[in-house]
């Protein structure tokens, strides 16, 4: 493929409605997010203080992932930081990545990750990340790429939820 029909850029205002179509299509056919959010234009825009990245693929948008400091009920960041004996104020935490489903196999899922990952470092900050056990795509992303996983955990999402995550560290 010609590389010069595939790129990753910062995320713009007008890109949002892109990315809920490729989330929709995302939720559709993988589930992802497990619960679909009220107003998912909000939902990709929250989280994302430290950066948003969108995949583009002849122009349109195909991808997007998004960098966050770490938030209360994080359980990634605090894995690695006691592991590492870091501050988990020393975490950057890597989530909303999605790839359309027409456009995988194009490497988008790992330049995403390599976007946030270096944001992450430029910042002085380890990227960290977690991912619903049942995502056996996601999680074969990541350690393809070499992250580890620190730790499979129970979430509670709701009174009537609980949710099995891996914790990755890059």
């Amino acid at each position: 493929m010609d590389e010069t029909q595939r790129r990753v850029r910062p995320r713009t205002d007008a890109d949002v409605a892109a990315c809920v179509r490729v989330l929709a299509e995302v939720h559709r056919r993988d589930g992802y997010p497990v619960n679909w959010p009220a107003r998912p234009g909000e939902w990709l825009l929250q989280d994302a203080a430290l950066g948003s990245w969108v995949a583009e693929l002849d122009g349109r948008v195909v991808g997007h992932v998004s960098l966050s400091r770490s938030a209360e009920g994080d359980v990634a960041p605090v894995l690695w930081s006691e592991r590492n004996g870091a501050s988990v104020e020393r975490a950057a935490v890597v989530g909303r990545l999605f790839v359309d489903p027409q456009a995988r196999g194009h490497g988008f899922g790992a330049l995403l990750m390599a976007s946030a990952a270096a944001e992450a470092r430029h910042h002085g900050l380890h990227p960290v990340l977690d991912v619903v056990a049942s995502d056996t795509a996601a999680a074969a992303l990541y350690e393809r790429l070499g992250w580890t996983r620190l730790a499979t955990v129970e979430q509670r999402w709701s009174p009537s939820q609980v949710v099995a995550v891996h914790c990755y560290s890059a």
